[in-house]
């Protein structure tokens, strides 16, 4: 919240500059009489207002800048969990000794595709998907699809919380 509180003054600040051209402008379109202020006022009151706004102006491109290095930021962070999870994929699918159809199979359940799925994109029986699914729960010690997963979330994250990169595959 701390640093949302400059950039809600500086909006503020934004309103009240642009209620005072507006109202300005309206008060001259509609005819409204309003007290007249010397001209030395009205002047720093303009003045005022444009620097507010041209403040405001600048506050907005700096957010904008770093909005999009945080969007880059974790855009790269993205890319390498992923790199991460597809070296702990192959790590762990040669630990285990998958055929190269278990590591297809694996995949394809690990991404939650159904036994019927699996079957139509590698055309074989849903008998010989669940053969293979099977024979990976066992070479992985695991029981199930569930399990599965959370072996390869386990491994990828760190003690700290963090998640491990694919530069630093140990955690």
């Amino acid at each position: 919240m701390k640093r949302a509180v400059p950039f809600i003054l500086i909006f503020l600040v934004q309103a009240f500059c642009a209620w005072f051209f507006v109202s300005d402008i309206l008060a001259s379109i509609l005819g409204i009489r309003t007290t007249p202020l010397s001209w030395e006022m009205r002047e720093y009151m303009e003045i005022g207002a444009s620097i507010g706004l041209v403040l405001g102006l600048v506050v907005g491109g700096l957010l904008v800048i770093r909005a999009l290095k945080e969007r880059n930021s974790a855009e790269e962070r993205l890319r390498r969990a992923s790199g991460a999870f597809a070296d702990l994929l192959q790590e762990k699918f040669f630990e285990w000794g998958l055929t190269a159809s278990e590591k297809d199979v694996a995949l394809f359940a690990i991404k939650g595709m159904s036994t019927a799925d699996i079957a139509g994109l590698r055309s074989t029986s849903e008998g010989t998907v669940k053969a293979q699914t099977n024979a990976i729960y066992r070479k992985a010690g695991v029981s199930g699809r569930s399990q599965l997963l959370s072996l390869f979330i386990d491994d990828l994250m760190s003690e700290d919380g963090a998640v491990r990169t694919a530069v630093n595959n140990k955690g």
